[in-house]
Protein backbone atom coordinates (compact mmCIF):
# COMPACT_ATOMS: atom_id res chain seq x y z
CA UNK A 1 0.00 0.00 0.00
CA UNK A 2 1.51 3.40 -0.98
CA UNK A 3 2.15 6.09 1.60
CA UNK A 4 -0.24 9.04 1.81
CA UNK A 5 2.26 11.16 -0.14
CA UNK A 6 2.01 8.82 -3.16
CA UNK A 7 -1.75 8.29 -3.24
CA UNK A 8 -3.25 8.93 -6.68
CA UNK A 9 -6.55 7.03 -6.41
CA UNK A 10 -9.12 6.71 -3.64
CA UNK A 11 -8.48 2.97 -3.78
CA UNK A 12 -5.02 3.64 -2.35
CA UNK A 13 -6.26 5.44 0.78
CA UNK A 14 -5.56 3.00 3.64
CA UNK A 15 -8.74 1.23 4.74
CA UNK A 16 -10.75 2.15 1.63
CA UNK A 17 -11.91 -0.20 -1.14
CA UNK A 18 -13.94 0.74 -4.24
CA UNK A 19 -15.63 -1.50 -6.79
CA UNK A 20 -18.03 -1.28 -9.73
CA UNK A 21 -20.76 -3.39 -11.29
CA UNK A 22 -21.59 -2.29 -14.84
CA UNK A 23 -24.56 -3.31 -16.99
CA UNK A 24 -23.29 -1.83 -20.23
CA UNK A 25 -26.12 -2.90 -22.54
CA UNK A 26 -28.72 -1.29 -20.26
CA UNK A 27 -26.63 1.86 -19.53
CA UNK A 28 -26.63 1.48 -15.77
CA UNK A 29 -24.55 0.19 -12.88
CA UNK A 30 -23.43 0.85 -9.33
CA UNK A 31 -20.27 1.83 -7.46
CA UNK A 32 -19.52 1.00 -3.84
CA UNK A 33 -17.02 2.69 -1.53
CA UNK A 34 -16.19 0.35 1.34
CA UNK A 35 -14.43 0.88 4.66
CA UNK A 36 -14.56 -2.67 6.09
CA UNK A 37 -13.41 -1.66 9.57
CA UNK A 38 -15.85 1.25 9.66
CA UNK A 39 -15.59 5.00 9.10
CA UNK A 40 -17.26 8.04 10.59
CA UNK A 41 -19.98 9.15 8.20
CA UNK A 42 -21.76 12.33 7.25
CA UNK A 43 -24.10 13.42 4.46
CA UNK A 44 -25.54 16.51 2.82
CA UNK A 45 -28.58 16.39 0.53
CA UNK A 46 -29.19 19.52 -1.53
CA UNK A 47 -31.27 18.40 -4.48
CA UNK A 48 -35.03 18.53 -4.68
CA UNK A 49 -35.56 14.90 -5.73
CA UNK A 50 -33.22 12.56 -3.84
CA UNK A 51 -33.37 8.76 -3.78
CA UNK A 52 -31.39 7.77 -0.69
CA UNK A 53 -30.90 5.07 1.95
CA UNK A 54 -29.84 5.46 5.61
CA UNK A 55 -29.16 9.19 5.46
CA UNK A 56 -31.09 9.84 8.69
CA UNK A 57 -28.78 7.41 10.46
CA UNK A 58 -25.83 9.68 9.61
CA UNK A 59 -27.30 12.67 11.44
CA UNK A 60 -25.09 13.69 14.39
CA UNK A 61 -27.80 13.07 17.02
CA UNK A 62 -28.35 9.45 15.97
CA UNK A 63 -26.59 6.74 17.97
CA UNK A 64 -24.91 4.64 15.27
CA UNK A 65 -21.47 6.13 14.76
CA UNK A 66 -19.94 3.83 12.15
CA UNK A 67 -20.39 3.53 8.36
CA UNK A 68 -19.15 0.51 6.40
CA UNK A 69 -20.09 1.42 2.85
CA UNK A 70 -21.61 4.04 0.56
CA UNK A 71 -23.38 2.89 -2.58
CA UNK A 72 -23.75 5.15 -5.62
CA UNK A 73 -26.19 3.56 -8.03
CA UNK A 74 -28.12 4.07 -11.22
CA UNK A 75 -31.67 2.82 -11.62
CA UNK A 76 -33.49 5.67 -9.87
CA UNK A 77 -35.24 4.52 -6.68
CA UNK A 78 -35.08 0.91 -7.91
CA UNK A 79 -31.30 1.08 -7.57
CA UNK A 80 -31.54 1.28 -3.79
CA UNK A 81 -31.77 -2.52 -3.88
CA UNK A 82 -28.05 -2.63 -4.72
CA UNK A 83 -27.29 -1.54 -1.15
CA UNK A 84 -28.88 -4.76 0.14
CA UNK A 85 -26.42 -6.77 -1.92
CA UNK A 86 -23.52 -4.78 -0.50
CA UNK A 87 -24.75 -5.42 3.04
CA UNK A 88 -25.08 -9.13 2.33
CA UNK A 89 -21.55 -9.38 0.90
CA UNK A 90 -20.07 -7.51 3.85
CA UNK A 91 -21.94 -9.79 6.24
CA UNK A 92 -20.62 -12.84 4.38
CA UNK A 93 -17.10 -11.53 4.87
CA UNK A 94 -17.66 -10.94 8.58
CA UNK A 95 -17.92 -7.14 8.59
CA UNK A 96 -20.57 -5.05 10.29
CA UNK A 97 -21.78 -3.57 13.53
CA UNK A 98 -21.73 -6.21 16.29
CA UNK A 99 -25.24 -6.35 17.74
CA UNK A 100 -24.66 -9.49 19.79
CA UNK A 101 -26.64 -11.97 17.71
CA UNK A 102 -25.26 -10.87 14.34
CA UNK A 103 -23.12 -8.35 12.52
CA UNK A 104 -25.10 -5.66 10.69
CA UNK A 105 -23.18 -3.72 8.02
CA UNK A 106 -24.15 -0.05 7.97
CA UNK A 107 -24.64 0.86 4.32
CA UNK A 108 -25.83 4.24 3.07
CA UNK A 109 -26.54 5.04 -0.55
CA UNK A 110 -28.01 7.32 -3.18
CA UNK A 111 -29.31 6.72 -6.69
CA UNK A 112 -29.39 8.69 -9.92
CA UNK A 113 -31.92 8.55 -12.76
CA UNK A 114 -30.52 6.81 -15.84
CA UNK A 115 -33.66 4.96 -16.93
CA UNK A 116 -34.05 7.13 -20.04
CA UNK A 117 -30.47 6.54 -21.21
CA UNK A 118 -30.57 2.79 -21.70
CA UNK A 119 -33.19 0.24 -20.66
CA UNK A 120 -35.80 1.48 -18.21
CA UNK A 121 -36.53 -2.12 -17.20
CA UNK A 122 -33.00 -3.08 -16.12
CA UNK A 123 -31.61 -1.61 -12.89
CA UNK A 124 -28.82 -2.45 -10.45
CA UNK A 125 -30.13 -4.80 -7.79
CA UNK A 126 -28.94 -7.12 -5.06
CA UNK A 127 -26.68 -9.13 -7.38
CA UNK A 128 -24.99 -6.03 -8.78
CA UNK A 129 -24.46 -4.64 -5.28
CA UNK A 130 -22.94 -7.91 -4.16
CA UNK A 131 -20.71 -8.03 -7.26
CA UNK A 132 -19.51 -4.44 -6.84
CA UNK A 133 -18.66 -5.08 -3.19
CA UNK A 134 -16.78 -8.28 -4.08
CA UNK A 135 -14.89 -6.42 -6.81
CA UNK A 136 -13.83 -3.79 -4.27
CA UNK A 137 -12.10 -6.48 -2.20
CA UNK A 138 -10.68 -8.32 -5.19
CA UNK A 139 -9.19 -5.20 -6.81
CA UNK A 140 -7.89 -3.62 -3.60
CA UNK A 141 -5.28 -0.97 -4.33
CA UNK A 142 -5.78 -0.94 -8.10
CA UNK A 143 -6.50 2.46 -9.70
CA UNK A 144 -10.21 3.16 -9.98
CA UNK A 145 -11.81 2.78 -13.41
CA UNK A 146 -13.59 6.00 -14.43
CA UNK A 147 -15.97 7.22 -17.10
CA UNK A 148 -18.70 4.90 -18.38
CA UNK A 149 -18.47 2.42 -15.52
CA UNK A 150 -20.47 1.64 -12.39
CA UNK A 151 -22.81 4.45 -11.39
CA UNK A 152 -21.39 6.55 -14.23
CA UNK A 153 -22.51 4.19 -17.00
CA UNK A 154 -25.76 5.98 -17.85
CA UNK A 155 -24.86 9.52 -16.75
CA UNK A 156 -25.70 12.48 -18.97
CA UNK A 157 -25.51 16.27 -18.54
CA UNK A 158 -26.84 19.45 -20.14
CA UNK A 159 -30.51 18.44 -20.43
CA UNK A 160 -32.36 21.75 -20.07
CA UNK A 161 -33.03 21.92 -23.82
CA UNK A 162 -34.00 18.27 -24.08
CA UNK A 163 -32.08 15.02 -24.59
CA UNK A 164 -31.23 15.75 -28.21
CA UNK A 165 -28.83 18.49 -27.06
CA UNK A 166 -27.45 16.69 -23.98
CA UNK A 167 -24.04 15.01 -23.61
CA UNK A 168 -22.57 11.89 -22.06
CA UNK A 169 -20.91 12.15 -18.67
CA UNK A 170 -19.67 9.51 -16.26
CA UNK A 171 -17.91 8.68 -13.03
CA UNK A 172 -14.97 10.85 -11.95
CA UNK A 173 -12.38 10.81 -9.21
CA UNK A 174 -9.84 13.13 -7.62
CA UNK A 175 -7.43 12.91 -4.68
CA UNK A 176 -6.03 16.03 -3.00
CA UNK A 177 -3.41 16.30 -0.23
CA UNK A 178 -2.37 18.90 2.35
CA UNK A 179 0.57 17.50 4.30
CA UNK A 180 -0.55 14.20 5.82
CA UNK A 181 -4.22 15.00 5.22
CA UNK A 182 -5.81 13.25 2.23
CA UNK A 183 -9.24 13.86 0.73
CA UNK A 184 -10.47 11.83 -2.23
CA UNK A 185 -13.76 12.18 -4.06
CA UNK A 186 -15.79 9.87 -6.29
CA UNK A 187 -18.68 11.40 -8.23
CA UNK A 188 -21.29 10.07 -10.65
CA UNK A 189 -22.21 13.16 -12.68
CA UNK A 190 -25.78 13.08 -13.99
CA UNK A 191 -26.58 16.78 -13.79
CA UNK A 192 -29.40 18.76 -15.30
CA UNK A 193 -26.91 21.58 -15.97
CA UNK A 194 -23.48 21.98 -17.55
CA UNK A 195 -20.16 20.81 -16.13
CA UNK A 196 -17.41 23.40 -15.80
CA UNK A 197 -13.77 23.17 -14.78
CA UNK A 198 -13.87 24.53 -11.20
CA UNK A 199 -10.38 26.04 -11.57
CA UNK A 200 -10.94 27.93 -14.84
CA UNK A 201 -14.72 28.18 -15.19
CA UNK A 202 -14.44 26.77 -18.73
CA UNK A 203 -17.23 24.46 -19.85
CA UNK A 204 -16.27 20.81 -20.13
CA UNK A 205 -19.59 19.27 -21.19
CA UNK A 206 -23.26 20.17 -21.15
CA UNK A 207 -25.95 21.56 -23.38
CA UNK A 208 -24.98 21.77 -27.04
CA UNK A 209 -26.02 24.32 -29.64
CA UNK A 210 -28.89 23.39 -31.96
CA UNK A 211 -26.48 22.06 -34.59
CA UNK A 212 -24.81 19.91 -31.92
CA UNK A 213 -21.33 21.07 -32.81
CA UNK A 214 -20.54 23.37 -29.89
CA UNK A 215 -21.36 23.95 -26.24
CA UNK A 216 -24.16 26.29 -25.25
CA UNK A 217 -24.87 27.79 -21.81
CA UNK A 218 -27.71 26.20 -19.84
CA UNK A 219 -28.14 29.18 -17.51
CA UNK A 220 -28.56 31.60 -20.42
CA UNK A 221 -31.08 29.26 -22.03
CA UNK A 222 -32.93 28.96 -18.70
CA UNK A 223 -33.03 32.71 -18.15
CA UNK A 224 -34.16 33.23 -21.72
CA UNK A 225 -37.20 31.05 -21.09
CA UNK A 226 -36.24 28.39 -23.62
CA UNK A 227 -35.50 25.55 -21.21
CA UNK A 228 -37.65 22.46 -21.16
CA UNK A 229 -37.52 19.26 -19.15
CA UNK A 230 -39.10 16.28 -20.93
CA UNK A 231 -39.19 14.39 -17.61
CA UNK A 232 -39.11 15.81 -14.11
CA UNK A 233 -36.75 14.63 -11.35
CA UNK A 234 -34.47 12.90 -13.88
CA UNK A 235 -31.08 14.19 -12.74
CA UNK A 236 -28.74 13.79 -9.81
CA UNK A 237 -25.02 14.07 -9.09
CA UNK A 238 -24.14 11.68 -6.28
CA UNK A 239 -20.74 11.69 -4.63
CA UNK A 240 -18.65 10.31 -1.79
CA UNK A 241 -15.73 12.09 -0.17
CA UNK A 242 -13.20 9.87 1.60
CA UNK A 243 -10.67 11.34 4.00
CA UNK A 244 -8.08 10.03 6.45
CA UNK A 245 -9.03 12.80 8.88
CA UNK A 246 -10.31 12.05 12.38
CA UNK A 247 -13.81 13.52 12.55
CA UNK A 248 -16.90 13.28 14.72
CA UNK A 249 -20.26 12.72 13.06
CA UNK A 250 -21.06 16.42 13.44
CA UNK A 251 -17.74 17.36 11.84
CA UNK A 252 -18.25 14.86 9.01
CA UNK A 253 -21.65 16.44 8.39
CA UNK A 254 -20.06 19.89 8.24
CA UNK A 255 -17.44 18.62 5.77
CA UNK A 256 -20.26 17.22 3.60
CA UNK A 257 -22.01 20.60 3.71
CA UNK A 258 -18.82 22.41 2.74
CA UNK A 259 -18.01 19.90 -0.01
CA UNK A 260 -21.47 20.38 -1.51
CA UNK A 261 -20.26 23.82 -2.60
CA UNK A 262 -18.17 21.96 -5.18
CA UNK A 263 -21.38 21.35 -7.10
CA UNK A 264 -21.82 25.10 -7.48
CA UNK A 265 -18.18 25.41 -8.58
CA UNK A 266 -18.46 22.69 -11.24
CA UNK A 267 -22.14 22.46 -12.29
CA UNK A 268 -24.28 25.27 -13.69
CA UNK A 269 -27.11 25.49 -12.73
CA UNK A 270 -27.08 23.12 -9.78
CA UNK A 271 -29.35 21.93 -6.94
CA UNK A 272 -32.40 22.48 -9.14
CA UNK A 273 -35.83 20.99 -8.47
CA UNK A 274 -34.91 18.32 -11.04
CA UNK A 275 -31.70 17.26 -9.26
CA UNK A 276 -31.31 14.99 -6.22
CA UNK A 277 -27.74 16.01 -5.39
CA UNK A 278 -26.17 14.17 -2.44
CA UNK A 279 -22.68 14.17 -0.89
CA UNK A 280 -21.50 11.50 1.56
CA UNK A 281 -18.37 11.69 3.71
CA UNK A 282 -16.37 8.77 5.09
CA UNK A 283 -13.57 9.58 7.55
CA UNK A 284 -11.11 6.83 8.53
CA UNK A 285 -9.63 8.71 11.52
CA UNK A 286 -5.89 8.35 10.86
CA UNK A 287 -4.90 12.05 10.88
CA UNK A 288 -5.77 14.99 13.13
CA UNK A 289 -6.76 18.05 11.09
CA UNK A 290 -8.95 21.14 11.59
CA UNK A 291 -12.42 20.53 10.22
CA UNK A 292 -12.32 23.66 8.05
CA UNK A 293 -9.11 22.45 6.41
CA UNK A 294 -10.72 19.08 5.72
CA UNK A 295 -13.79 20.79 4.28
CA UNK A 296 -11.78 23.06 2.00
CA UNK A 297 -9.67 20.17 0.72
CA UNK A 298 -12.76 18.01 0.22
CA UNK A 299 -14.43 20.80 -1.78
CA UNK A 300 -11.41 21.05 -4.07
CA UNK A 301 -11.28 17.28 -4.58
CA UNK A 302 -15.00 16.99 -5.32
CA UNK A 303 -15.11 19.88 -7.78
CA UNK A 304 -12.26 18.36 -9.75
CA UNK A 305 -13.83 14.88 -9.55
CA UNK A 306 -17.01 16.24 -11.14
CA UNK A 307 -15.05 17.74 -14.03
CA UNK A 308 -13.15 14.46 -14.32
CA UNK A 309 -16.43 12.57 -14.66
CA UNK A 310 -17.26 14.61 -17.76
CA UNK A 311 -13.76 14.33 -19.20
CA UNK A 312 -13.45 10.56 -18.68
CA UNK A 313 -16.75 9.73 -20.36
CA UNK A 314 -16.91 8.31 -23.87
CA UNK A 315 -19.74 8.90 -26.28
CA UNK A 316 -22.46 6.25 -25.96
CA UNK A 317 -26.20 5.59 -26.22
CA UNK A 318 -26.54 8.38 -28.78
CA UNK A 319 -24.88 11.02 -26.59
CA UNK A 320 -21.52 12.57 -27.56
CA UNK A 321 -18.90 13.13 -24.85
CA UNK A 322 -16.55 16.06 -24.23
CA UNK A 323 -13.75 14.34 -26.14
CA UNK A 324 -16.01 14.12 -29.20
CA UNK A 325 -16.31 17.91 -29.36
CA UNK A 326 -12.56 18.38 -29.02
Amino acid sequence: MPSEKNIESVTQIPGILVGHATIEDAATGCTVIVCPEGATGGVDVRGGAPATRETDLLRPEETVDVLHAVVLSGGSAYGLAASCGVAEELERRGYGLDVGVARVPIVSGACLFDLACGSANVRPGVEEGRAACAAAFERAGEPLARGNVGAGTGCTVGKLAGPERAMKSGLGERVERAGELVCGAVSAVNACGDVRDPDTGKMVAGMRTEDGAQLADSVEVLLGGFARMPLERTNTTISCVVTNARLTKAQATKVAQMAADAYAHAISPTHTTNDGDTVFVMATGAVEAPVDVVGALATRALGRAIADGARQATGAYGYPAARDLG
